[in-house]
């Protein structure tokens, strides 16, 4: 999809052995299997056999893939096969028509669909690389309904007017995260 520099490290890591990058590329794309299993309507048990099948390729397949930075593609691509698969194997269950009218992993709400889980996951990773009290005061202050001001104060010893001056600071380290910076290149091209 992208030439996106960890998922490249996380695939050469894992290729070669290193359990860390595994999960890391497990809790990565775990969402976006989970979304795509639920497009087809799939749940439970059904949706946790999907999962366990795209894994299990990806571990049989995982030296074979060419280009790592195109990890996302294939993922949604096998994630789509096995769900048909899983339809088809319930016919009695779920009538399933012509499945042309399934989203398209070509489809431009597919694509959408998929940057949007990017998107979501480089935030989450971004906002773990803070520091604690960043996360801390960002997680009050976006709380629903935020935090009053001298809540946030009393909570995080930090004085009321150095709240949003703070704040600004936390945002801006946030946004110059690489992994954002990888996905807001994406978003401007």
């Amino acid at each position: 999809m992208r030439d996106d520099p960890s998922v490249v490290d996380l695939v050469v890591r894992a290729r070669h052995g290193d359990a860390r990058a595994w999960d890391a590329l497990v809790d990565r794309y775990a969402p976006l299997v989970w979304a795509i299993c639920r497009r087809f309507g799939l749940g439970g048990a059904d949706a946790e056999d999907v999962a366990a099948s795209v894994w299990l390729r990806l571990v049989e397949r995982l030296d074979t893939i060419r280009e790592p930075a195109a990890l996302p593609g294939w993922l949604a691509t096998t994630v789509r096969r096995e769900c048909l698969t899983a339809l088809r194997g319930r016919r009695h269950q779920v009538p399933v028509g012509d499945e042309s009218n399934l989203d398209s992993v070509d489809d431009p709400a597919f694509e959408e669909l998929l940057l949007a889980q990017e998107r979501h996951i480089a935030l989450r990773a971004a906002f773990e690389n803070l520091p604690e009290h960043c996360r801390h005061l960002l997680t009050l202050l976006f709380d629903d309904p935020p935090a009053p001001y001298a809540q946030i104060s009393s909570s995080t010893g930090t004085p009321i007017g150095a709240i949003g001056p703070t704040r600004r600071r936390c945002l801006d380290r946030l946004r110059r995260d690489p992994a954002l910076a990888a996905v807001a290149g994406v978003e401007q091209s």
